[in-house]
């Protein structure tokens, strides 16, 4: 049986999401599946659309 609201992961235990966290910060590039398509839709988008970037 869970006990509802606890979880255990052992990527998290080990340090493996907060390095990944890590070298997405840096580089830019996100480590998640749904992460990484969006940021290639918004760069396909823009480079069809001619959008600048925004700061």
């Amino acid at each position: 049986m869970k006990i509802p609201g606890l979880s255990f992961s052992w990527k998290r235990a080990l340090g493996i999401s907060a390095v990944k966290q890590q070298v997405a910060r840096k580089t830019g590039i996100p480590t998640t599946r749904g992460g990484l398509e969006q940021k290639i839709g918004r760069v396909l988008l823009g480079a069809l659309l001619g959008k600048k970037k925004r700061r």
